[in-house]
């Protein structure tokens, strides 16, 4: 992939690590801002509808904060420093609905992602208990990860978006796996309580039909082509 120079502007409108590291790992460089939306309060009988509907929520919460500053900045035109879950980050100064200087846009990648588990779909854990059960379930079993992208021109207004779907195969997950995840305390921020790429859960995965960086949050295939179609 050739990143080394690109004519724009990034932004992930997301705090997910896992997220952040695969998008550095293709090469790009970006800056980071939350949504801050109450993701409960958006509901869709089908997963493919409902990490879509999410992904463009984002997209335009993140959005309406560039509105906000744009309206402070002509006033007092200060530098203003957003809280994005564990760092600040200094916002890109972008006008929405056109590029700032030499036409170089800014593109606003946003993403959702559920766990479908026998037809029924699971968001983050609510508890350490439901976490624990998720993971039981799982175990010498199969679930689905559902994962969209959608990546917003800032500067003309356009956007793209897509979902993938992997299906993920396991061994028997042992107890003690489970209780050293939930101990851990990182699977309770994960959809569905799934995270296969870490250390404890790997020995246990039997197949993955699909790529493991969508399983990780962010499909690279499909962002890379959603960002040549914005462009």
């Amino acid at each position: 992939m050739e990143a080394s120079a690109p004519q724009y502007k990034l932004i992930l409108g997301s705090s997910s690590t896992a997220r952040k590291k695969i998008l550095g790992d293709m090469g790009y460089e970006f800056t980071t801002m939350s949504a801050d939306i109450d993701e409960k309060a958006i509901r869709k009988e089908k997963p493919e509808d409902l990490v879509m509907a999410l992904a463009e929520a984002k997209a335009d919460a993140i959005i309406s904060k560039f509105r906000k500053i744009e309206n402070l900045e002509k006033d007092v035109n200060p530098t203003i420093l957003v809280a994005a879950d564990t760092a600040e980050v200094i916002i890109p100064r972008v006008s929405i609905g056109e590029s700032e200087g030499d036409a170089e846009p800014t593109l606003l990648i946003t993403c959702d992602q559920v766990v479908v588990y026998e037809g029924a779909v699971r968001e983050k854990p609510s508890s350490e208990a439901e976490a624990r059960q998720f993971m039981k379930d799982y175990a010498n079993g199969h679930a689905a990860t559902v994962s969209s992208v959608l990546v917003t021109n800032l500067a003309t207004g356009t956007r793209r978006g897509e979902w993938d779907k992997v299906e993920i195969y396991f061994h028997d997950l042992p107890d003690e796996v489970i209780d050293k995840l939930i101990e851990e305390g990182t699977v309770l921020y994960a959809a569905g309580g799934l995270i296969i790429e870490h250390p404890l859960v790997l020995p246990y995965i039997k197949e993955v039909v699909g790529s493991t960086d969508s399983v990780m949050g962010l499909p690279k295939g499909l962002t890379e082509r959603l960002i040549k179609e914005v462009l």
